[in-house]
């Protein structure tokens, strides 16, 4: 992906969405403030200069110009991850210029004396790993997760950049555009804009009162010689610290950092900000929102990262949010359609807030007081002992699973060191395991007061209708020929020449249960934990009777209420007492200490077979979904996507079904029931267990706790029947009364499904198209060239008899016309002549390189075996697969792009400002 600015870290504040109308997916971790990421304060290590520190897994060093160096060794698999931290940030841009730091950061992509935009565009590509920056309030960070072998490459990159920039004035004005469609797509969203106001308030006075975004007019007004000046101010060793994560050899590893960037020499860093917090006087913001629910946020100071009582409020932020607290509770017994509580740790400030969500049309006062009676208890009478002990215990867990990904273990010390200003992530162990009750109520009775409370309340607007549209724009009149051939520097030449050979670390156990249930088991020994992925084969548009849509969403939400054996409490206390994660569903997993395995595999199974189907349960949750449904058929996002799916497939397709207030509020706890009986079978589940666990006691506990499940009746059928392609025409748009951006989506259906080998060519190709940054042609014309996108995607949605191609980017309404003529005319090409030899050499490495990159975590691991397993593809397909491409040849991709793709039979859907051009 292109370099982008991390989104504000507002937890599950930005990451509501459902999977039912009301089943949420949080923001559980992996942002700057997730919770179990951050160590509290603690001594900056005082290495003398080129020091060695090897602690086990971790090596450690400072070089004569003052980098900091931790290398920490993961053979999870052959992967690598390295994170160069610069610490400064929008801290530290000039007064009026509040996003000059994410505008180096974008422009830290187009060269360095030495590494011209072009080579680092072929450099990132051709490692076929993931790139990328962000920046933060303190911190820009930039990183690589690469196959090993790439290593050096990733570092002389590196190198290079800290060495210095090209900032030249006619590559500014060209991503002038890209950025500024980036603070349009963010200023489209209404919640970002309560973060702002939010920010301003809580942080008046201090850097952090704004975003690390930047707005349009100072873009306008910045030159690159004033990016230039703040790279050269910053950039330096001594104000930088790179971590390096995976399978690599520590000593031989820090011999070469200390070869590449030992010789840069070290600077005299500016004067940092101060910061001086004032006080907070309680306000309430109103605001409209084309959401399809409503919000109520009431949020409050917190300490920061770098507070000694930092750990404390991590353990109260993660208390509130417990399952068993009162504020989840709102979302069960009918208060709100979902409540929760989050919060972000900043190095020099935090804030955390108490979410809850009402349902369009509905007025949000009962759930403001009900929110604020729960917060003013909580400041009067403190939290239970027992939800303070299962908090602290869950986040001491929680670093354990950090181990799990690679680029996850990377990411923690990176803010451990960068952000907290800590010795390493396993120092907030020790910070964590010392905070008492006491603490943490102390801590709630100063933070949770009324008069320091900024109250917000988002409500949902209408957005008219959408409406057809005559086509967009026409086509554009410039050269439209790739780019010639791109001159790799001498120290990368020979690592590209060669493709790798295929070849995988994964050697899984395949099992089925006599009940028909699958099992797959991959035992690593990375951590001492063990993380399960499984789903059920369904599909309710096949599958629910006529009349009954969404009868599987609210199947979906009575999971929460417990089992037959234990009340949700009850169930949620089993939970906390193994400091495991669990969900339940037609998707289904568990995250658990290996030593509690089988405890954890028992209560998942408890879970799935005997949930707790009660009539109460069943009401509330009938009437939550058909309150959120009301809002969400009348939302922007419903109406572009069923838009699209009616412009695609033929009237009366299955997958043109969707709930309505009148189908949720007709279902009874019988059809619950019924359909649960038919769709939860265990001749249509997979089981993908991943960690520390030898296949013999996987599948021992497998039988034990999955083997008395039975299905009765022939299997149904879940997959959509075949269609036709569809033919030209149809183009909309659908009005977006707060988006300042179109959000645009091009697509087709392609005669294509799983199993066809086209598939592989299409891929390829599509590679050329979107894949590797400014080396792909999509990337090069729309966003390098011409400033119309900040992101553009492309690719294939295969299903067992059908298929889709599709485009979507972000555009001003002024340029989506010659944006939609020049991915056309890009398509078009692909077919009218073969794609180049350093085109087709570099997809196929990044393909082949991605077979590596897919094993680097448990969770993407548990998930491709899984897919696997319900494609009912062989579990090796990832090594058929790289055979197949590692064959292709240019005219195979040609002919297969002429073959299935129509450039004049797209449907665009438009959703924002009616387009301009």
């Amino acid at each position: 992906m292109p370099p982008r600015l991390a989104a504000p870290r507002l937890g599950s504040l930005f990451a509501f969405a459902r999977t039912s109308a009301i089943a949420l997916i949080l923001a559980a971790g992996g942002g700057i403030g997730a919770a179990a990421g951050h160590a509290a304060p603690m001594a900056a290590p005082t290495a003398a200069p080129n020091a060695v520190r090897p602690q086990g897994e971790v090596t450690r060093a400072t070089l004569g110009n003052g980098l900091r160096v931790v290398i920490v060794r993961n053979p999870l698999a052959p992967v690598v991850t390295t994170e160069m931290n610069y610490l400064a940030g929008s801290n530290e841009v000039p007064a009026g210029f509040p996003g000059t730091a994410h505008a180096v950061e974008h422009m830290m992509f187009r060269g360095s004396p030495g590494l011209g935009k072009d080579q680092i565009a072929a450099l990132a590509a051709n490692m076929g790993g993931q790139f990328n920056a962000d920046t933060t309030e303190d911190v820009t960070q930039y990183f690589f997760t690469v196959p090993v072998q790439d290593l050096d490459v990733a570092l002389h990159i590196h190198a290079l950049r800290m060495r210095g920039v090209d900032m030249k004035e006619a590559e500014w004005d060209k991503e002038r555009g890209a950025i500024e469609q980036e603070v349009a797509g963010d200023l489209s969203n209404p919640t970002f804009t309560f973060y702002t106001r939010l920010r301003d308030t809580l942080f008046a006075g201090t850097p952090y009162a704004h975003t690390p975004l930047g707005t349009r007019p100072s873009f306008d007004k910045t030159s690159a010689a004033d990016l230039k000046r703040f790279h050269d101010a910053w950039y330096a060793p001594n104000n930088a610290i790179l971590v390096i994560a995976g399978d690599v050899d520590p000593q031989a590893t820090l011999a070469e950092v200390r070869r590449l960037f030992g010789p840069i020499a070290p600077r005299r860093l500016p004067q940092r900000p101060a910061f001086a917090l004032r006080p907070v006087t309680a306000q309430t913001i109103h605001l409209p929102t084309d959401d399809p629910y409503g919000q109520v946020l009431i949020s409050y100071r917190m300490p920061s990262l770098r507070a000694k009582d930092y750990a404390t409020a991590l353990v109260l932020s993660q208390a509130l949010d417990s399952k068993r607290g009162a504020l989840y509770a709102m979302g069960l017994d009918g208060a709100a359609l979902y409540g929760g509580f989050s919060a972000d740790f900043l190095p020099e400030g935090g804030l955390a807030y108490a979410q809850g969500v009402f349902a369009r049309g509905a007025k949000p006062d009962a759930v403001l007081a009900r929110m604020r009676a729960i917060l003013a208890r909580t400041a009067r009478e403190g939290v239970s002992p027992d939800l303070v002990a299962a908090a602290r215990n869950r986040a001491i867990a929680d670093l354990g699973y950090q181990k799990n990904s690679v680029t996850g273990l990377a990411n923690a010390w990176s803010q451990a060191l960068a952000f907290a200003g800590a010795s390493s992530p396993d120092a907030v162990r020790a910070q964590i395991a010392a905070v008492t009750p006491a603490e943490v109520n102390a801590l709630a009775r100063r933070v949770f007061d009324p008069a320091q409370a900024v109250t917000a309340i988002l409500s949902p607007e209408d957005s008219d209708k959408p409406v057809s549209a005559k086509g967009f724009g026409g086509a554009e009149n410039f050269a439209a020929t790739p780019s010639g051939p791109v001159t790799l520097p001498d120290w990368a030449k020979t690592a590209f020449a060669a493709l790798p050979a295929p070849q995988s670390a994964l050697h899984p156990s395949d099992f089925t249960l006599a009940n028909g249930l699958r099992v797959i088991v991959q035992p690593e020994t990375v951590s001492d934990t063990v993380e399960v992925f499984g789903a059920i084969d369904t599909n309710q548009d096949m599958q629910a009777a006529k009349g009954k849509e969404g009868v599987a969403d609210v199947l979906d939400d009575m999971f929460a209420f417990g089992t037959g054996q234990h009340d949700r409490i009850a169930f949620q206390s089993a939970l906390d007492a193994i400091s495991a994660h669990e969900s339940a569903g037609a998707r289904f997993s568990l995250a658990v200490p290996a030593a509690h395995f089988a405890t954890g595999m028992q209560l998942l199974a408890e879970n799935e077979l005997d949930p707790a189907l009660d009539q109460k349960a069943f009401s509330v949750m009938r009437d939550q979904e058909a309150a959120a449904v009301a809002g969400e058929v009348a939302s922007p996002d419903f109406r572009d996507r069923i838009g699209l799916e009616r412009a695609l497939l033929p009237a009366g397709d299955p997958a043109l079904r969707y709930a309505t207030p009148g189908s949720l509020g007709g279902l009874t706890l019988a059809d619950i029931k019924a359909y649960y009986e038919r769709a939860y079978r265990p001749d249509m589940t997979t089981i993908v267990i991943v960690g520390k666990v030898s296949a013999q006691e996987a599948r021992a506990v497998a039988e034990k706790t999955f083997g008395a499940w039975r299905a009765s009746g022939p299997r149904p059928v879940v997959d959509y029947p075949a269609v036709a392609v569809n033919r030209a025409g149809g183009d909309f748009v659908t009005p977006a009364a707060s988006a300042v951006q179109d959000s645009v989506t091009m697509a087709q259906q392609v005669d294509l499904t799983t199993t066809s080998p086209d598939r592989y060519a299409l891929n390829a190709g599509n590679l050329v198209l979107s894949g590797g940054f400014y080396s792909a042609r999509l990337v090069r014309d729309l966003r390098e060239t011409r400033g119309l996108v900040y992101t553009v995607d492309s690719g294939l949605d295969l299903d067992t008899n059908r298929g889709r191609f599709s485009v979507s980017f972000g555009s001003d309404p002024d340029k989506v016309g010659a944006a939609r003529a020049i991915v056309v005319r890009d398509l078009t090409a692909m077919q009218q002549a073969p794609v180049s030899a350093q085109e087709l050499h570099r997809a196929k490495g990044m393909l082949l390189r991605e077979l590596t990159l897919g094993e680097a975590s448990f969770g993407a691991i548990g998930q491709q075996l899984l897919q696997f397993a319900q494609d009912g593809k062989p579990l090796d397909s990832d090594l058929v697969a790289a055979r197949r491409y590692a064959a292709l040849t240019a005219p195979e991709i040609q002919a297969a792009f002429a073959r299935y793709i129509r450039p004049d039979a797209f449907v665009t859907a438009v959703k924002g400002p009616a387009p301009t051009s």
